[in-house]
């Protein structure tokens, strides 16, 4: 018995394993950023600081919702729990190497009769009474000698790691989504302090308008013109209030709280937009969790192949019995009462009406599924990284340009209200360039938002500071034990 265990284990450990070995396809990769070419930023390159790329944008505020994102965001929670039961199954593969034991116990009474003749010739019912104890031990080894159960923990380990980069783009997500709600209510924040300060402009044009009025230069029109454009600003002022509720709420939500336990103070709009480094293109590849996925996910099908070709082939099983069975029970353990088995079955197909074959044909189907998944998602990696590049490259142009506006916008403003206090132009002239200042600086604010959205999408689609190196190798998702291959 001790020679065939000894046999049984060196097939299982030394068996060949069925089916296709896993190489990762090529993927399409360029090999330079075409909108890098000939650009310089015009901020200072920022490193993406792994774990917590947020402090490029030096916001204590910022730093401190961030933290709260990986342990209270639901979102995330469900993909940790995700990852969790594919680390579980992983260990119920492995179980498949391992024989499994089990016990019998049990006690039959069983009653018969017979008749008997007795003295006279008369038949007289007898009946005999007997207990049967059972005491066993059974044991059971699928031998593996084809690597279906080892293909299947090689499947179960790249789904656990593909889960494990779910998870990293579930927080990535979670933490850029709060990233750029953040920056869109400091933008309503910019935006409520322009209009403060524009309503306080315009009830100063007011009084300029009713002294005008007063000392017979100006019609009333111009004072209700200015009326007017004062109460505009005023209505303005308030509905910025509604963008800004609503990302405090969307910001509370990302970090596990109700709407209405959380309260950000006002703050100011970043004026430093961060442009981190994009690196060489192939690089991408080991830094964006997503592909990272969409790469195991390819190694895990794969291993289902040689799952489903192994099907072909035996499956050989030892199975074995040691036990005592007899009466009464306070004798049953002795060696009387021994019985012992050991045994191997094979079992194996002969015809199923081309089944096998057709759940091998699915399979490589599927496995060219996910290789076309995961090109695709290399393409849409590079697609991203190249569009937050143009958007910052053209945004960056676009804030000089307006910035200049807003400085003329002003100037004239400045000039045709001195002309209106002169005589010299109409109330009209002074609304127009009242409204042309107020439109520059409201474009101004908007464009230095879009401008940290698209750093914050360019961290984003550059991984975050992630790196394939912080998967779980597959010695760290499997249970430690000598026996296994």
């Amino acid at each position: 018995m001790r020679r065939a265990t000894r046999l049984a284990v060196f097939l299982t450990l030394t068996g060949c394993a069925i089916g296709p070995n896993y190489h990762r396809p090529p993927a399409i990769v360029p090999t330079q950023y075409k909108e890098l070419s000939g650009w310089v930023a015009a901020q200072p390159r920022a490193e993406i600081t792994r774990g917590a790329w947020w402090s490029i944008y030096h916001d204590p505020t910022l730093d401190k919702l961030e933290a709260h994102v990986n342990v209270s965001n639901q979102t995330v929670r469900a993909a940790a729990d995700a990852y969790l039961e594919a680390r579980a199954l992983v260990n119920e593969a492995r179980a498949g190497l391992y024989p499994s034991f089990g016990t019998n116990a049990g006690v039959v009474r069983q009653s018969s009769s017979r008749s008997s003749i007795g003295a006279g010739g008369n038949f007289s019912p007898a009946s005999i009474t007997t207990t049967t104890n059972t005491l066993e031990g059974t044991g059971a080894w699928d031998l593996d000698l084809w690597g279906k159960i080892r293909r299947q923990i090689q499947s179960s380990v790249a789904a656990a790691q593909a889960s494990a980069a779910d998870l990293a783009s579930a927080e990535l997500s979670a933490q850029a989504a709060l990233a750029s709600d953040y920056f869109q209510l400091r933008a309503a924040d910019a935006q409520k302090t322009l209009l403060r300060a524009t309503v306080a402009a315009y009830r100063r044009s007011l009084r300029i308008t009713e002294n005008q009025y007063a000392a017979g230069t100006a019609a009333r029109s111009d004072v209700l013109a200015a009326e007017v454009q004062l109460q505009n600003a005023e209505v303005a002022a308030i509905n910025a209030g509604v963008a800004r509720a609503e990302f405090e709420h969307a910001i509370a939500v990302l970090i596990g709280k109700p709407p209405a336990d959380l309260t950000i103070p006002p703050g100011r709009l970043a004026s430093t937009v961060p442009v981190v480094p994009a690196g060489v293109p192939s690089t991408l590849l080991e830094r964006r969790p997503d592909i990272a996925a969409a790469e195991r996910t390819m190694a895990e099908q794969n291993a289902l192949i040689g799952v489903q070709i192994a099907a072909y082939y035996p499956d050989i099983t030892l199975s074995g019995l040691f036990g005592y069975v007899g009466n009464p029970i306070d004798s049953l353990v002795k060696a009387a009462n021994r019985v012992w088995s050991l045994g191997a079955a094979a079992t194996a197909t002969l015809f199923n009406g081309g089944a096998r074959s057709a759940a091998v044909a699915a399979q490589r189907a599927v496995y060219d599924q996910s290789v076309a998944t995961y090109r695709a998602t290399v393409l849409s990696a590079f697609q991203g990284v190249e569009d937050q590049l143009s958007s910052l490259r053209i945004l960056s142009a676009v804030a000089k340009v307006q910035d200049t506006a807003v400085a003329s916008a002003k100037e004239a403003l400045a000039i045709t209200l001195n002309e209106y206090k002169a005589g010299t132009v109409t109330y009209t002239s002074v609304v127009v360039a009242q409204a042309t200042l107020l439109a520059d600086q409201e474009n101004a604010i908007a464009i230095r938002q879009n401008r940290l959205l698209a750093s914050v999408s360019l961290v984003e689609n550059l991984g975050g500071g992630w790196s394939t190196s912080n998967l779980p190798g597959a010695n760290q998702l499997q249970r430690s034990n000598p026996l296994l291959p």
